[in-house]
């Protein structure tokens, strides 16, 4: 694997990142994916990957909790760029099954119960939505959380089994919001309200000054708890 990353690594040095994405979708045609949960990254990304045609598929993870202008950018960025973003739901036995014997907010009760939860909704669709594929395409940047200022561009996925990519991983928040602006590309309108990373409903709050990023995300919890199990490192 070591001699694979290796052989990308020199083929994408020098690229730019919607070329990144045509090599990539070329060198493995039809095991390409994007996920979007439709944050300024995700838009960006979903630009550069429509806007240029590439055979990357692009799904997102409906929990049934998302906000209602989640929704709207998703359907706007259908009508813009006339696609159909797949979404993947989770499982309705282990999810009604987990509302009957917890209920509907018993995320808030403890973290195994949260992250029971973001299992179900999150972690098992994705697993599906990644199946059979050779490359994951994700919004992730460095200023993100200080676990991901050491992430390669181009790493090695082991519990996937599969490469993942991130374009913006070294874009700074302007830069990103520049070029949303400069392409006219619809956005989540919650991130001019102060929420920055934007998730479930009952789980995202807005932002305060002097805050970090992920402090918005599931807020009474400790922070060293503060991820759902979609990216493992």
């Amino acid at each position: 694997m070591t001699d694979t990353i290796t052989y990308l690594f020199d083929k994408i040095s020098g690229l730019n990142e919607p070329e990144t994405l045509r090599f990539l979708s070329d060198a493995f045609p039809g095991e390409v994916v994007f996920s979007s949960s439709f944050s300024w990254e995700d838009q960006a990304i979903t630009h550069m990957i429509l806007s240029e045609k590439l055979p990357i598929e692009i799904f997102t993870l409906d929990t049934g909790r998302l906000f209602s202008e989640t929704y709207y950018v998703w359907n706007r960025t259908n009508e813009t760029y006339g696609t159909n973003i797949k979404p993947y739901y989770p499982q309705h036995e282990a999810l009604e099954k987990y509302v009957t014997e917890n209920g509907p907010n018993a995320f808030y009760e403890s973290p195994e119960l949260r992250k029971t939860c973001c299992h179900i909704r999150k972690v098992e669709p994705l697993n599906r939505a990644l199946k059979g594929k050779k490359v994951w395409i994700t919004g992730l940047r460095a200023a993100h959380s200080p676990e991901r200022e050491n992430l390669e561009q181009l790493e090695w996925d082991e519990s996937h089994q599969l490469f993942k990519y991130h374009p913006l991983l070294h874009w700074t928040t302007d830069e990103v919001k520049d070029y949303i602006a400069a392409n006219h590309i619809p956005y989540n309108t919650l991130h001019d309200k102060g929420f920055v990373s934007i998730g479930c409903a009952p789980c995202t709050r807005a932002i305060r000054e002097g805050e970090n990023f992920r402090a918005g995300r599931w807020w009474w919890e400790d922070n060293s708890k503060k991820e759902c199990g979609l990216h493992v490192h």
